[in-house]
């Protein structure tokens, strides 16, 4: 499936497998409007069934990652045919939830490089990612209580386990920006670099050069451990580990190792 092009959201797929997903409104720093949501859920769409992928590289291009909702659509009313807030559009999520939860529902890891601007629903997408690399002097809020809302775009589910309880409920309750570096410090961020991107797409290029069937494995673990019981993650290790044991791929990795040179898999 091809990805057309639009004046909101690339996708490039290299040769190693990693695919730089680009947030191309950079006039307006990324914002999100009607079609900014409606490309970025395509752009998923795509990746989810995307031949060859590895792993994904998630940024912004201009002078931001995401300043979050685009304030112009504060007073758009909302369509007849418009499905509520509550109606499950999108598996467990409504449309505005899929942006950010489609990142850890697509089977392979993202990397979200940050810099710049990253407010409200952008931060909230950022959160979707595996890992996020932010520079240093990145602004970042969860913004939504300073329009008198909450967070509702998936925040809550994603910020579970990465973020302290009383922590998390402060960044909420007050709005307040604070930096990249402070951002790592609070969990909301897993590296911080100078240059995001490149350090985002090394670490994207690193996982796809491991066994795309044990990361993909790797990643359906890591989601189901936030929910699941012990004894069903325990069963689910053992699930994954036997449908990988003894394959070629699986193989492959073994003998590359051994051999000091660079693994040849076969792409799911």
């Amino acid at each position: 499936m091809e990805f057309p092009k639009n004046d909101r959201v690339s996708i490039e797929l290299g040769e190693d497998g990693v695919a730089q997903v680009r947030l191309v409104r950079g006039d307006k720093m990324n914002a999100l409007d009607p079609e900014m949501f409606d490309w970025i859920i395509r752009a998923g769409q795509v990746l989810h069934d995307m031949k060859g992928l590895r792993a994904v590289v998630l940024s912004g291009e201009g002078r931001a990652f995401c300043a979050g909702l685009d304030t112009a659509s504060f007073g758009r009313q909302p369509k007849d045919d418009e499905p509520a807030l509550t109606e499950r559009t999108f598996g467990n999520s409504n449309k505005f939830q899929q942006v950010a939860t489609q990142w850890r529902k697509l089977p392979v890891p993202v990397v979200a490089a940050l810099h710049g601007v990253c407010f409200g629903g952008g931060l909230q997408i950022a959160s979707g990612a595996d890992i996020r690399v932010a520079h240093p002097d990145t602004r970042m809020a969860i913004m939504e209580l300073k329009w008198g809302l909450v967070p509702d775009m998936g925040g809550y589910a994603l910020w579970r386990g990465l973020v302290r309880d009383d922590v998390l409920r402060e960044l909420v309750y007050t709005n307040r920006e604070f930096s990249g570096a402070e951002a790592k410090e609070f969990g909301l961020a897993t590296h911080v670099d100078d240059d995001p991107h490149a350090k985002a797409t090394a670490i994207a290029t690193e996982i796809a050069n491991r066994n795309p069937h044990a990361i993909r494995g790797a990643k359906r673990l890591s989601n189901h451990m936030a929910d699941g019981t012990t004894d069903e993650l325990l069963m689910e290790e053992s699930l994954e580990q036997h449908a990988i044991m003894r394959t070629p791929n699986q193989i492959e990795a073994v003998m590359a190792g051994m051999a000091k040179r660079a693994a040849k898999f076969v792409d799911v």
